[in-house]
């Protein structure tokens, strides 16, 4: 048994987590993976410390040849993601990320024909009604936020298999972190691309509406606004193709939010995200059928993003109070 393995058992032994390790030998916990998928080994001070805070001999951690006590045959409560599910994780998240970016795209534009049915009534000669706009538009916009969410829930299903990595306390066998660390290098140039230019496209997606703010044909505008969520979409589907990929490597890696610190509270954020968006959903629709003006309601959208984002950063504020 090499250093490597000699460690993750006894840490397991000892019922500790890498953090928890990581917290006793004053290191970080990126130290320990390393340590323990054998990528770095600790230097002569650690191996002292280690050998104290495990109660063996500095022999027993430096020699191969040792053979392993009939304690350490002691099964690990905590569960091991092998290299082959590892790998297979990755490459379907890879997927799914794909097809998540377009649930997420039919999300946003799914107000759309809603908006354009609604201000075509209003066009003399049109041949439409209010009630035939209102009734198809709404038609078409639950068709499409169904088949987003049947995308969602398909996705949701094929990640069952893996959803212990959420709920449970997980270790990695050898050699696991250094490939997830290595994939994670290579995707991290591509990462920063995508979201650079989801940035952008999302800075510019209110141009059409600017440019058109002169017109006073208002089915242009409405037209135009169409125009502004397609590009806000397409800016929103390229971050969440990029943060899907980006989240399957940090949670196998358990660094940033999904480590054991900051579980907590991704979960109660990710709550409160959803919320939020149904309240805004309500709202839209309680609205518009309310004031029989879907041309003017389209405006909860920008307000609710421009609101969502003072939420999650005074939930954010609010978490780390606590927690300090």
């Amino acid at each position: 048994m090499i250093l490597a393995d000699k460690i993750a058992r006894l840490r397991k032994q000892n019922g500790w987590s890498q953090e928890e390790l990581a917290a006793r030998m004053n290191v970080s916990r990126q130290a320990v993976s390393k340590w323990e998928s054998a990528q770095s080994a600790p230097d002569l001070e650690r191996i002292l410390q280690m050998s104290e805070l495990f109660g063996v001999t500095t022999d027993y951690l430096l020699k191969d040849s040792i053979e392993e006590e009939a304690a350490s045959d002691i099964p690990s409560p905590v569960r091991r993601v092998t290299l082959s599910e590892a790998n297979d994780y990755l490459d379907q998240r890879a997927v799914a990320a794909r097809r998540i970016a377009l649930a997420t795209f039919m999300c946003v534009l799914s107000p759309i024909p809603l908006m354009l049915l609604a201000a075509a009534s209003e066009v003399p000669g049109s041949g439409i009604s209010e009630v035939a706009a209102a009734g198809t538009g709404l038609t078409a916009l639950l068709a499409i936020v169904a088949a987003a969410v049947a995308i969602f829930m398909r996705c949701g299903s094929r990640n069952a298999p893996y959803e212990f990595l959420d709920k449970e306390e997980f270790d990695t066998e050898y050699g696991v972190s250094g490939m997830v660390s290595e994939r994670s290098k290579a995707f991290q140039s591509a990462y920063t691309r995508m979201n650079t230019l989801a940035a952008c496209i999302c800075i510019l997606s209110p141009a059409p509406l600017f440019a058109g703010m002169s017109l006073e044909n208002s089915f242009l505008t409405v037209a135009l606004v169409a125009l502004t969520m397609l590009i806000a979409g397409a800016g929103a589907a390229l971050f969440t193709l990029a943060g899907v990929r980006q989240a399957s490597y940090k949670r196998l890696l358990r660094e940033g939010e999904f480590s054991r610190a900051e579980r907590g509270r991704s979960r109660l954020l990710s709550a409160i995200s959803t919320a939020f968006w149904l309240t805004a959903t309500a709202v839209y629709l309680a609205w518009s059928f309310a004031a029989n003006d879907w041309k003017l309601t389209w405006i909860v959208w920008p307000v609710a993003g421009v609101l969502y984002a003072g939420v999650m950063a005074v939930c954010n504020v609010v978490a780390a109070r606590k927690e300090g």
